[in-house]
């Protein structure tokens, strides 16, 4: 419909039907964009009055389509399926340590760090190459309109397990091929996960890919890559991870309040650490990584 023949009762009528199946997020989202089209229409003297703005957006769904987390044995049928897509190691580090889909995306090379070990914890060290055994990244970034992330407290150093190392390895020497093919083409950002152009994964990519990847595993597509981020708390908490950790692997300002309330559904009663458990849950090799167990005493 032209915007000069669109009336307030059409859209009232439109965000009702919209309201009657999306959550308020969707339905206020939804006529905010209309406004701001039609405000531009305004401004270029297209249309008299903005008539979405006349129109108050109802309340919509108070629940959205609520996030899930994959099983263990679906998190492993997942990672199996993945090692064919070229997002593999972006899967793996979705999954095995918490990050958000939008700090994936915004994660540079110089971000991936290798450790040593010391007394009282890993430290980053200078040198660089895959020949160590401990690696972190530093979740510092997101492709948020300001590059930062979501919080203060969101910007952590977080532990590689032992599967994402490998994977990233294998990524970088298939980026440096895709690097290769497109010549004069790559666009150069120094991002982990790019397209084969080297420019910024979009959102739809990403999202499209896990889909195929959820499909192929043969646990249906109806998955969203925020769902990886569940799938990690589940685990951590299912292996006695304690809700304080869990809270400081994801980065939540609010500590394990706001991990309870965000994951309620995926929350267990608890009591060790996100690397270590990710590589004994999914297997990795023992000669990998030497772990350190200590005792704690729980008040």
């Amino acid at each position: 419909m032209k915007l000069r023949e669109l009336t307030a009762r059409q859209v009232r009528a439109v965000l009702v039907k919209t309201a009657a199946t999306r959550s308020n997020r969707t339905v206020r989202d939804s006529r905010a964009s209309l406004v701001r089209v039609i405000t531009h229409a305004q401004a270029n003297e297209l249309v008299g009055r903005n008539v979405a703005a006349l129109v108050k957006a109802p309340e919509g769904q108070t629940e959205g389509r609520p996030s899930r987390a994959l099983t263990l044995d679906q998190a492993k049928a997942v990672l199996d399926a993945a090692r064919k897509d070229r997002l593999n190691a972006y899967f793996a580090m979705s999954i095995l340590t918490g990050v958000r889909t939008e700090e994936a995306r915004a994660l540079r090379w110089d971000h991936v760090v290798a450790c040593v070990e010391a007394e009282n914890g890993w430290y980053p060290v200078t040198e660089v190459g895959w020949d160590h055994r401990q690696f972190a990244v530093y979740v510092w970034r997101s492709v948020r309109a300001h590059g930062d992330v979501k919080t203060p407290k969101s910007r952590r150093t977080v532990a590689l397990p032992a599967a994402v190392v490998t994977a990233l390895k294998e990524h970088e020497e298939a980026q440096a091929k895709e690097r290769a093919m497109a010549g004069v083409l790559w666009e150069e950002n120094c991002l982990v996960f790019a397209s084969e152009h080297g420019t910024p994964l979009d959102a739809a990519n990403v999202r499209r890919s896990f889909r195929r990847v959820c499909k192929a595993a043969g646990v249906g597509e109806r998955w969203s890559p925020r769902e990886m981020r569940h799938t990690f708390v589940s685990i951590m908490s299912d292996n006695d991870v304690p809700i304080e950790k869990i809270a400081d692997l994801v980065g939540h300002t609010g500590g394990s309040r706001v991990t309870e309330t965000i994951y309620p559904q995926v929350i267990r009663p608890v009591v060790t650490t996100g690397a270590e458990v990710m590589d004994e849950v999914f297997g990795a090799k023992p000669e990998r990584r030497r772990v350190v167990r200590r005792k704690t005493t729980l008040g």
